[in-house]
């Protein structure tokens, strides 16, 4: 018996792109849900490498000490807006928890000390967001344009990013992880 899938859409939760999305940055995309209220949500792709120059006064790379760091694209609205996703839980106040373990937000200052810092937390430095208005998201997860699953901590930092759709499709099971083994180009099948 298959067992019931994932289905509630909440801060914390995995958006996982379903195969009828084909194009752009949600192509095989996750996202982090990190806001989700009855006047809108938000949410950042977690799994899209970013290869960027930063402004020396943001990261220089002869500072950067902490090999947890890495940069993602974080989605199509904003995308010169720097959002941090890490481990640490030493500046609540300017932080929200997204999930066990993941935080959201921090200050120039506390990115600064967490790249240069060997054993800093592990981060993500996302450019840009998804956000959805009232009831789009609903509307766009009864369509079936997304899977649901419990976001982790594991899943975000130490999943390979270019892993993590496949991943959290396989566990889902059943079906589901039957669509992890679909190419990326089909018409290569």
């Amino acid at each position: 018996m298959e067992t019931v899938p994932y289905s509630h859409l909440e801060k914390g939760t995995f958006l996982i792109a379903t195969p009828e999305v084909d194009s752009g940055i949600f192509f095989r995309g996750v996202l982090l849900l990190c806001e989700h209220s009855s006047s809108g949500s938000f949410g950042i792709v977690i799994n899209k490498n970013l290869d960027l120059e930063l402004p020396e006064e943001i990261l220089s790379i002869e500072q950067l000490n902490n090999p947890r760091v890495e940069i993602r694209a974080g989605g199509p609205v904003q995308t010169s807006q720097m959002m941090l996703i890490h481990t640490s839980e030493s500046i609540p106040e300017q932080t929200i928890e997204i999930c066990e373990g993941v935080h959201l937000g921090g200050d120039l200052q506390f990115l600064q000390e967490a790249i240069t810092t060997e054993s800093g937390p592990q981060m993500r430095l996302c450019f840009g967001y998804a956000g959805w208005q009232a009831g789009q998201l609903e509307r766009e997860f009864l369509d079936g344009g997304w899977y649901l699953y419990p976001a982790s901590s594991e899943d975000i930092f130490e999943t390979p990013p270019d892993r993590l759709w496949q991943t959290l499709l396989r566990k889902l099971g059943g079906r589901y992880a039957t669509l992890s083994m679909i190419p990326d180009d089909p018409s290569l099948n």
